[in-house]
């Protein structure tokens, strides 16, 4: 805790030595790159008969990120219809996956760095790489897609299972396992995402990528019956607000999304309905403690098919930078997205920018890209909590023109 306050300069300065400090390279970072690049110095296995055009998509990502990797998917899919795709995640993002008919298998395994289970061992990752490649192999995949840039564990896989051609983006840690490394550079997620895929599919401009989540009727006949159960009739409109987000600093306050509720359910004439895991429903029922107008809680209640339904009748969704955001882009909705650490330039919503509205602070170290701050006082961290209430609700208003 600082003793004595700072201003927002100084604040702004004295975050960003400590972002450079945790974005340094660490010791056990060091060494694990030197052990890398000896290792993949050894003669590579070799995998006989390939399938051809056999794609295995790398995705170890949760919902939000898995989503943004579709455009390519089904780019991939338009330019070669003949072409056999395999996604690879965690179980945590196999539904998103496997919502889409142009992936014919939706394969899951517990990515390190990625689950919730506690730490293991130091050399716990390797052997469970060269576990996970036997098993791999069986797939006879040509080619593996690393899709998130830094994933030097996917790498290492697709390298032990012997897949031939193996693409990614060539930093210091991933490289050295492909065949086909791609310069890296910032920019959203999805253009980093088709650019693996541009050799089969060509370069994909803007206008035509497709960012679509797939509609099912009984998702939509499913959620019906609980807005039913619960008193919303087909006749009364709704919005969304998802309040969750995966830590604590991209979270706002209790009273600031009561606030947005009941404005927006004075404007809109709309009844307010709250998102969330079972794990956020404490969280939601603080909001509701709060609100003047009553609102409906359906966390914990849908899968994602049932949240994209969800989301696609809604007249607006809103929320803190999340996975169910970028869900709620891709279901046709208009949205409003608060960004705290995160960068919208690289993870915002994709999208017409009237219809998906990022707010961010103005503060001079937005965005750390650190999604947690242990140890340090929050209130250090202003990032999310400098986006005012009035700002979400004048935003909200200005994308569900474009409904």
């Amino acid at each position: 805790m600082l003793d004595v306050p700072l201003d927002r300069r100084q604040l702004a300065e004295r975050n960003r030595r400590l972002t450079d400090y945790q974005h340094r390279l660490k010791w056990s970072e060091t060494v694990r790159r030197q052990l890398l690049i000896a290792f993949s110095a050894l003669p590579a296995p070799r995998l006989e008969k390939p399938i051809a055009n056999t794609f295995l998509i790398i995705r170890p990502d949760h919902l939000g990120d898995n989503l943004l990797t579709t455009p390519s998917v089904t780019a991939l899919a338009d330019a070669m219809p003949d072409a056999r795709l395999i996604g690879l995640t965690g179980d945590w993002a196999a539904p998103v996956l496997a919502a889409y008919p142009q992936i014919e298998r939706v394969l899951t395994l517990p990515f390190p760095g990625f689950t919730r289970a506690p730490k293991g061992s130091i050399w716990q990752p390797y052997a469970m790489a060269l576990q996970w490649a036997q098993r791999v192999r069986t797939l006879r995949a040509e080619v593996a897609l690393i899709m998130r840039p830094d994933h030097w564990w996917g790498a290492l896989l697709a390298y032990l299972a012997g897949i031939p051609v193996r693409v990614g983006y060539d930093l210091p840690d991933v490289a050295p396992f492909l065949t086909r490394p791609l310069p890296f550079a910032r920019g959203h997620v999805v253009r980093q995402c088709l650019r693996l895929v541009e050799a089969w599919t060509g370069v994909v401009p803007d206008h035509d990528v497709r960012y679509a989540f797939p509609q099912d009727a009984d998702d939509h006949a499913a959620i019906r019956s609980m807005l039913d159960s619960r008193g919303l009739t087909s006749a009364m409109p709704f919005f969304v607000i998802h309040a969750g987000a995966g830590t604590p600093i991209k979270r706002w306050d209790a009273a600031q999304w009561a606030f947005v509720a009941d404005q927006l359910a004075d404007r809109l004439g709309a009844r307010a309905i709250f998102t969330g895991s079972d794990s956020e429903q404490a969280q939601i029922t603080d909001v509701l403690a709060h609100m003047a107008h009553p609102g409906v809680s359906l966390a914990g209640d849908t899968n994602v098919g049932q949240l994209a339904a969800l989301y696609a009748q809604a007249q607006i969704v809103l929320g803190s930078d999340s996975g169910p955001l970028h869900l709620a882009v891709a279901s046709g909705a208009p949205t409003v997205h608060l960004y705290g650490p995160a960068d919208p330039d690289e993870f915002g919503p994709w999208g017409d920018p009237r219809r998906q509205i990022t707010l961010t602070s103005n503060i001079g170290c937005q965005p750390c890209r650190i999604l947690d701050w242990p140890g340090d006082d929050p209130r250090n961290h202003p990032c999310i909590h400098d986006i005012t209430p009035r700002r979400v609700v004048d935003a909200a208003l200005r994308a569900v023109k474009y409904r």
